[in-house]
């Protein structure tokens, strides 16, 4: 007496990036739904960033020297680039303690034993972020016309110029998140992911042009500001939206911010996407 065998081969998917993509938005479903049940992430996500606009309108506003003038209404337009640009890259911590907490739970390693598209979970973490990041780049923006932020201060703009200020920002947000990716799959807890992903930011952001003119920085200092990724969405997003601190500089991504901004958040997600995938594959089950 013989037991019978399924023979039926097991077939690849037809189209595996089709499969990737799909993956990819159940993931990212899963995290959105889990964002609306937990509304604290969020509302936390938000309070930091209009703290930071409020605290350094008023605090720093009328003792800072941009260009030739300390006028607080400059530096209030000149800040808000900065502001925004910080508020993105920030949401590198939050997605670093998402992916950690996964890992601790056994999340990430159930994800991984499903037939599904290995860069998918990682893929579909990062777009809930996106999306998290929007919202709170959009109360943000509300918030600074509230106080007094006006595009067109500085130089005459137009709305596709604002909306593509507004999209450099998320994609520099979205590159930044899968540094915090990378993090999240490296440490073994989510307090070590929230620290790794914060702490190297504020040399990133604050040895930049986001908050002071660069041209008044040391020359040493002044160099690298200048050829921070950061900088560069900064200063492209003060063209676009036709505020002031369009500072003269040699440095080739101050002269072509916007292209300069394309280049670095691209770059950085090709390399950092790369390396996460590959921890993930590598992660112990």
């Amino acid at each position: 007496m013989s037991a019978a065998t399924d023979t039926t081969p097991v077939t690849a998917p037809a189209n595996p990036i089709g499969q990737s993509v799909r993956d990819s938005l159940v993931i990212a479903r899963r995290n959105l739904i889990r964002m609306t049940r937990i509304p604290e992430m969020v509302l936390f996500g938000i309070i930091q960033p209009v703290m930071f606009v409020v605290l350094f309108t008023y605090v720093f506003g009328g003792s800072m020297k941009i260009g030739n003038t300390t006028d607080p209404d400059v530096y209030k337009d000149f800040l808000m680039a900065g502001i925004f640009a910080q508020t993105v890259t920030f949401a590198t911590a939050g997605s670093a303690a998402g992916i950690a907490d996964d890992m601790q739970k056994g999340l990430v390693d159930r994800f991984r034993s499903l037939p599904m598209a290995r860069g998918a979970v990682l893929t579909g973490r990062t777009v809930a972020d996106l999306v998290q990041t929007a919202i709170t780049l959009l109360v943000l923006a509300i918030v600074a016309l509230i106080v007094g932020w006006r595009t067109g201060s500085a130089d005459p703009t137009s709305v596709g110029e604002i909306l593509a200020g507004f999209a450099l920002l998320l994609l520099l947000g979205y590159a930044f998140t899968w540094i915090g990716a990378l993090i999240g799959l490296s440490v073994r807890t989510p307090e070590a992911a929230t620290s790794g992903g914060i702490i190297w930011l504020f040399p990133v952001t604050f040895i930049s042009n986001a908050f002071v003119d660069s041209s008044q920085m040391t020359p040493w200092l002044r160099h690298i500001a200048e050829w921070n990724p950061f900088s560069a969405t900064v200063q492209a997003c003060r063209e676009l939206f036709g505020n002031p601190g369009v500072v003269q500089s040699d440095a080739w991504p101050m002269q072509h911010p916007v292209w300069a901004s394309l280049i670095w958040s691209v770059l950085i997600i090709a390399i950092f996407r790369t390396l996460a995938v590959r921890k993930y594959r590598s992660a112990a089950i």
